[in-house]
């Protein structure tokens, strides 16, 4: 039987959770979601510029959670971008912590 998952904490939620390809009709693209910890890793690593051991600290959990986290992120965006889904933006196992 697996372990409960902790509690990953976030800064803040998002401003906008849905992403699409311009002129194409929502009732014609998939989705590819994307979990709230998902988007704190790639905020911290890719945005503010974070080592993941430094990242992983700040949302209270270990590096090598944070590196499953956000391989899965990166994989998902390469998704909707290489064949053109929307992202949405929520869900997950988080506490905001601002």
């Amino acid at each position: 039987m697996p372990r409960n998952k902790c509690l990953r904490y976030i800064d803040n939620h998002p401003g906008c959770t849905f992403y699409k390809p311009a002129g194409i009709p929502m009732h014609k693209l998939a989705e590819v979601i994307i979990h709230l910890d998902e988007y704190e890793a790639i905020r911290l690593a890719d945005h503010e510029g974070l080592y993941q051991e430094d990242a992983a600290k700040r949302m209270n959990i270990s590096r090598q959670t944070f590196g499953r986290i956000i391989e899965s992120a990166h994989k998902k965006i390469a998704d909707a971008l290489i064949n053109g889904k929307a992202i949405k933006i929520e869900g997950g196992n988080i506490e905001i912590i601002s």
